[in-house]
């Protein structure tokens, strides 16, 4: 029993945790601090065609590829999201690059918008799950955006537009969270991360433990 109680443990299939919020919100302070928490969680890095910039670097960052790379991709259906702009810089998941987490039971971590969710959910249904992150309100998105001081007033107010236009898909994702402290946010998500670890469709090795159980009850009761 222990041995399959082990196999169990390390054939747990890992899930697609989609994190979407309006600018403004702590996105990507909230997906830090959970991956330097677990470290279980994978970060997705897409592909992209635009140029590299100082700083970034291959396969942290993105993977830099061309145009021509990129069309052959979609050719392929290698993508589990992308957006396909003729007019500007493509983005891409490569389903190569997150497969290679979920199969061996890890879990990958997605900064992507509604879009690129829906996207996802309709290629992979039963490994997507989806958090939304609120702002505690307007006027604190609007705050925190003027607080940076790299934005100028009209840029300011197109991403305050935006950030509406965001809000208004919130009833599209599995999990809402309003961020109003960064601790008690990640905690809210490491219990919905822990929470659907556990699901049924998650644990590939069930069905073997279960008959396990089922077969050393007949031994012991005869049933």
């Amino acid at each position: 029993m222990e041995d399959i109680v082990n196999v169990l443990r390390k054939t747990r299939k890992g899930a697609m945790f989609i994190i979407e919020a309006p600018s403004g919100t702590g996105k990507s302070t909230v997906i830090k601090e959970l991956m330097k928490r677990d470290s279980n969680l994978k970060f997705s890095v897409s592909v992209t065609t635009r140029a590299k910039r100082e700083g970034e670097q291959e396969g942290v960052d993105y993977y830099y590829i061309t145009d021509e790379q990129y069309n052959e991709h979609l050719k392929n259906n290698d993508f589990y999201e992308y957006v396909d702009s003729a007019y500007g810089s493509r983005y891409g998941t490569l389903r190569s690059e997150v497969d290679s987490f979920i199969n061996i039971g890890q879990d990958v971590i997605f900064d992507m918008d509604w879009v690129g969710a829906q996207q996802m959910r309709e290629k992979a249904p039963n490994e997507v799950v989806t958090i939304y992150l609120l702002p505690p309100s307007i006027k604190e998105v609007y705050r925190r955006l003027v607080s940076r001081g790299t934005d100028s007033p009209e840029t300011i107010e197109k991403r305050m537009n935006l950030v509406v236009e965001k809000i208004k898909h919130w009833h599209e994702f599995d999990y809402i969270v309003v961020n109003v402290n960064i601790d008690e946010t990640v905690a809210k998500i490491q219990r919905i991360i822990s929470g659907e670890r556990m699901k049924r469709v998650r644990q590939p090795g069930l069905p073997a433990f279960v008959d396990e159980l089922m077969t050393e009850a007949k031994n012991l009761l005869g049933v």
